[in-house]
């Protein structure tokens, strides 16, 4: 607890100083006003640091599975790693150099994973702790990787690359053994060219020693390690994808180019055992058939009781243009052809058992797709999927908005997941999800959290983000309230966008009113409210507003920290009946007199029934029309108040006021007209529009929507930079034009003789002026119903340099007031049934000794200013940045006291105090090269903050200290101990006879004693970041354990443990002769010849 002193007044005053007259003029006032507020939130409260990663991987490239752990692994073309457990336990880390991930290994219940890049490394990472790390690198200078084997419980790692060749290094040290298989020692002496790059790599499944080669080119070797020379070599015409072995070691099966399937007996190299086109049309006169598209990839896998599955990607006949990626699935002589939503970019068989020498008993396949995740039961008629724990579906349709609500009522989200668990699609496959590893987190957070995205086509999603995790709650389409034309010749000529009419541009959400407030792009708001109940609503209230303004050049002063402005005398106000502009009546035409679309709405509203289940429904659906040709400024702001029964929304024109309840227009004003006498600007009148018709061959102007999926470089703020409100989906551009930036709901002692704060409105500019409107709502929910909302206007309050961003209030306390609201009543239940409690925020009269008892917060661009209520003196300001501007600002509490929370242009993350505005928290934290982050940062509550890092992935962090010690403890861990399944029985006569799988001592065929040391120029050891404790921890670790399974297997095996027995038979009998021998010896060893 610290209180204010006379040093930090003065330093505050001096920051003022060189802006604002006003603050510096009663440094005194300042300083006793806040004498007795003490301040909790110190430097030492804040951290910042990441949390967690929601959604799918974006760019995925590759994928592995562990299938003891259960773990499933995914790396993108960025150098990213996404680890998935059973639903919440997730892991996001990625390689410092950014490469394309081309492949993945597990070491298969070890805990460890190998991956290797498109820069020719391989990485070793250790996934026993909560965030994984590289514990080594291995960086191959000579030659490039494109193909990883590692086989089962082994420490050896075969790498092909694209020169044909197969170096081996030790998965315990990342050292490369003298070991090497050379393409041209592999393939027949008498071939004049070169194999191509190695495709694929796999020992038999039956015989260690036997190394499966695949060439490009459509060469196989089979390899014997110990002599060091190709057993067989199978050739075929086509190029290889994928090699696939049959678990018995006979056979294996090749996918080619030509979309072929060629299945070889390995002691029959001459020619294929079998040949077919699974996708090709067979002609009727015995020729071949017509060539396919290449088969990527396919896996053979058996099964004790039926016959094999055989899964391919790829392969389809080249008429199918336009078709859909599909995964074929032949089981029998039964082909399933499943088709995707997005192309596959991998896909692998999950099988019961991670022995490859017995039979494999797939029970699903996981298809990899470009922007999305699918599980097949291969179990169930028909093939279903199963229904996918991972908040994958973030990307369903582009994001174009998001919110952040920490700390939120409790019974919130069990209401959304009720109304949304009815939404949840039938036909999954009933059994368990099985990707199943890890542990949850044991720590959790005390508040619940949720998440709002808005979108493209017009949806919103409600998500439960309590404890690190992401679950889907209930999906809104805002877009069923609008006739969707069905064709292009059918588009209407007043839409305003190209292309996605109905996306999400700003939300306001009450959560404990549950009333939500949207406003799209086409100029349209809409306001929802929740209800348990089903209910059909016959014509959608529609209210058409016309704004437009005359006024639009605007020459703002230079000077940012003007003095604020007294309050207007009462003369100057005036209701809506009378002086304020109303909107003009709709028309049906969508031509004025001189041929320009006038008073029509961009967007067509349904005419038949609209059935709205249970969840959010319309309340009222508020449209901006034409004017004289003009299509409507896109909103820029939006406000929503269930207390006052009120929404506010503004643009480039000025701002309306809509009172949902009696579904009426209570203000319609341009920004000049707030100002009145006191208007700051010198504005120059609209110019006259030249009325004429546009020509048949000219196409109208529309704006086109520059969604979140575009990337657009970052410049200097001042010229080059188009300003994007967190708020808005469209840029707000540096024009003269006023824009009306943000809105603020709130009661307030607007004069020094109220003893009773009143209903407002605080309205922001672009150009830095906080301006007032005084609401007079009606006090009991009879008289709300009947009476209209009395209007009038203020004036001007406050200006500051830069839009305004934020504003808030602080009582006499310090402490940041909740905004007012009405509880959340049942709107569909008969009217005695309902109760509507008025919640109000007490306010404390003023006293005599501090004639102060509210403080009111604004934000803006570039500085921060705290001015005291009713007096309307600045007490406290800030010059948050000089160089850059603030994108995003949030006034927030946290545990230990309440701050504004800021995100600039620049990157820098900062916090300052309220209400002496002392920075806290300045940190570089992320360099800004992605409209997509400016557009959906947003700071909340408990220091809690999130952004969209990627056009499919929400990353989430805190600048909260006591999150980030906390941290460990709520992730969750992906390795637990499991034991491994025992290899499978090779049975008596197998046993007997030598017929089982063969073994290889890898090390003393691969080991320095035998195979020497490789060259120092092939590659480069790097050690990882953990240091060499924790390499040495981690390897013993790994190693260790991957030591004793192997020892386990030997002692399991038959052979061996008869060889055991007979070896020790033999040393108890040689010890039993040497004692018999040594008693011999003593009898006998003192007597003469004669005695015995």
């Amino acid at each position: 607890m610290k209180k204010f002193n006379i040093r930090k007044v003065l330093d505050g005053l001096t920051a003022a100083s060189s802006s604002s007259s006003s603050a510096a003029a009663s440094p005194q006032s300042g300083n006793r006003e806040n004498d007795m507020i003490q301040e909790t939130l110190q430097s030492e409260h804040f951290q910042l640091c990441k949390t967690v990663r929601h959604g799918f991987p974006n760019q995925p490239s590759s994928m592995a599975f562990d299938p003891v752990q259960k773990i499933l692994a995914i790396g993108t073309q960025s150098g990213a790693l996404r680890l998935f457990g059973r639903a919440g336990v997730e892991c996001y880390c990625r390689h410092e150099s950014g490469s394309a991930v081309i492949q993945l290994e597990f070491l298969v219940n070890e805990g460890a994973l190998v991956s290797a890049l498109a820069d020719d490394s391989i990485h070793l990472w250790n996934l026993r702790q909560k965030l994984p790390a590289i514990l080594h690198s291995l960086k191959f200078n000579r030659e490039r990787i494109t193909f990883c084997h590692l086989p089962f419980q082994s420490k050896w790692l075969y790498v092909g690359t694209e020169r044909g060749n197969i170096h081996i290094v030790n998965v315990e040290s990342f050292t490369l053994s003298g070991y090497v298989i050379m393409w041209n020692k592999a393939i027949e002496l008498s071939s004049k060219t070169h194999p191509g790059p190695v495709v694929h790599i796999s020992d038999n499944p039956m015989d260690e020693g036997k190394l499966l080669i695949g060439f490009e080119c459509g060469i196989v070797v089979l390899w014997d390690l110990k002599s060091k020379k190709a057993d067989y070599r199978y050739n075929y015409d086509e190029a290889i994808h994928s090699v696939a072995w049959h678990h018995e070691g006979k056979q294996f099966v090749c996918s080619h180019s030509d979309g072929t399937l060629t299945t070889w007996n390995i002691r029959a190299p001459a020619k294929p055992a079998q040949i077919i086109t699974p996708h090709g049309k067979q002609p009727k006169d015995g020729k071949k058939p017509e060539p396919c598209k290449p088969i990527l990839k396919v896996e053979y896998k058996t099964t004790r009781a039926g016959d094999p599955f055989m899964v391919l990607c790829g392969g389809l006949s080249y008429d199918t243009v336009g078709r859909r990626a599909c995964l074929t699935v032949m089981h029998g002589k039964s082909t399933a052809v499943l088709e995707m939503d997005y192309p596959i970019v991998d896909f692998l068989t999950l099988c019961e058992t991670p022995y490859p020498n017995d039979f494999q008993e797939p029970y699903a396949v996981v298809v990899l797709l470009e922007k999305d995740l699918v599980v097949i039961d291969l179990a169930q008629i028909g093939y279903p999927i199963f229904e996918n724990p991972y908040p994958l579906s973030i990307h369903e349709s582009p994001v174009t908005c998001c919110e952040y609500f920490a700390d939120c009522p409790a019974e919130v989200i069990p209401a959304l997941y009720s109304v949304g668990s009815r939404q949840n699609r039938q036909g999954f496959s009933k059994k368990e999800w099985p990707i199943s590893g890890g542990n949850w987190g044991q720590g959790t957070l005390s508040f619940s959290e949720m998440i709002i995205t808005g979108h493209a086509d017009g949806s919103i999603k409600f998500w439960d983000a309590s404890a690190l995790m992401l679950q889907v709650l209930y999906k809104l389409k805002t877009a069923k309230v609008f006739e969707k034309p069905r064709g292009k010749e059918e588009k209407s000529s007043t839409e305003i966008v190209d292309e996605d009419p109905f996306a999400i541009q700003i939300l306001s959400w009450c959560p404990e009113s549950r009333v939500l407030c949207v406003a799209g792009v086409s100029a349209h708001v809409i306001v929802y409210r929740f209800s348990k109940q089903e209910v059909t609503t016959e014509v959608v209230q529609l209210l058409e507003v016309r704004m437009q303004c005359e006024l639009t050049e605007v020459e703002s002063p230079e000077c940012g920290g003007e003095p604020a402005s007294t309050v207007s005398t009462p003369g100057t106000s005036s209701s809506p009946q009378t002086s304020l502009p109303q909107s003009h009546p709709s028309t049906s035409s969508n031509n004025s007199s001189d041929g320009l679309r006038d008073n029509v709405p961009c967007l067509k509203v349904r005419s038949s029934p609209l059935k709205q289940s249970a969840g959010y429904q319309v309340e009222l659906l508020i449209q901006l029309v034409w004017v004289s040709g003009e299509p409507p400024q896109p909103i820029t702001s939006l406000a929503v108040n269930s207390a006052y029964g009120l929404v506010a929304f503004g643009n480039g024109n000025g701002l309306a006021v809509v009172d949902y309840l009696q579904k009426t227009l209570l203000l319609n004003v341009s920004t000049a007209e707030l100002y009145g006498s006191t208007d700051p600007h010198h504005r120059q009148p609209h110019s006259p529009r030249k009325t004429r018709q546009p020509s048949a061959g000219e196409q109208t102007t529309k704006r086109k929507l520059h969604l979140l999926t575009n990337n657009h470089n970052l410049y200097a703020r001042d010229n080059s930079f188009s300003r994007s409100r967190s708020s808005s989906v469209t840029s707000i551009d540096r024009e003269s034009r006023e824009v009306i930036s943000s809105f603020y709901f709130c009661d307030w002692l607007s004069k020094k003789s109220e003893t009773v704060a009143v209903p407002s409105l605080w309205v922001g500019t672009s150009l830095g002026s906080m301006l007032a409107i005084a609401l007079t709502v009606p006090s009991t929910p009879e008289q709300r119903m009947q009476q209209p909302v009395g209007v009038s206007f203020c004036g001007k309050t406050l200006r500051l340099k830069g839009g305004i961003l934020r504003m808030a209030q602080l009582d006499a306390s310090g402490t940041l007031l909740p905004h007012v609201y009405e509880s959340w009543y049942e709107p569909n239940a008969p009217e005695e049934e309902k109760e509507r409690p008025r919640r109000r925020r007490p306010t404390s009269p003023p006293s005599q000794e501090n004639p102060d008892c509210q403080y009111a917060v604004v934000c803006s661009e570039k500085q921060a200013k705290v001015v005291a209520l009713p007096s309307q003196n600045c007490v406290y300001e800030h010059n948050i940045t000089e160089t850059s501007f603030v994108l995003r600002a949030d006034m927030v509490t946290l545990t230990a006291g309440v701050g504004i929370a800021c995100f600039c242009a620049n990157g820098h993350i900062m916090t300052l105090s309220l209400p002496s505005l002392r920075p806290l928290l300045d940190v570089n934290y992320l360099p800004l090269t992605d409209m997509r982050i400016a557009r959906t940062f947003c700071f909340s509550n408990q220091g809690q903050a999130l952004y969209l890092t990627s056009p499919t992935e929400i990353q989430r962090i805190t600048y909260s200290q006591e999150t980030c010690d906390n941290l460990q403890e709520m992730l969750g861990e992906l390795f637990t101990p499991v034991e491994t399944p025992e290899a499978p029985n090779r049975g008596f006569f197998k046993g007997l006879f030598g017929g089982g799988a063969q073994s290889l001592d890898r090390e003393d065929l691969f080991g320095e004693v035998t195979a020497g040391k490789a060259s120092r120029s092939l590659a480069q050891h790097i050690p990882g970041p953990g240091g060499m404790e924790g390499m040495k921890g981690a390897a013993s670790g790994v190693v260790g354990e991957l030591a004793r399974a192997r020892i386990a297997l030997d002692e399991r095996g038959q052979k061996l443990g008869e060889l055991e027995e007979r070896t020790a038979g033999m040393m108890a009998s040689a010890d039993s002769f040497s004692k018999h021998a040594h008693d011999i010896m003593l009898k006998y060893k003192d007597k003469k010849w004669y005695q015995l």
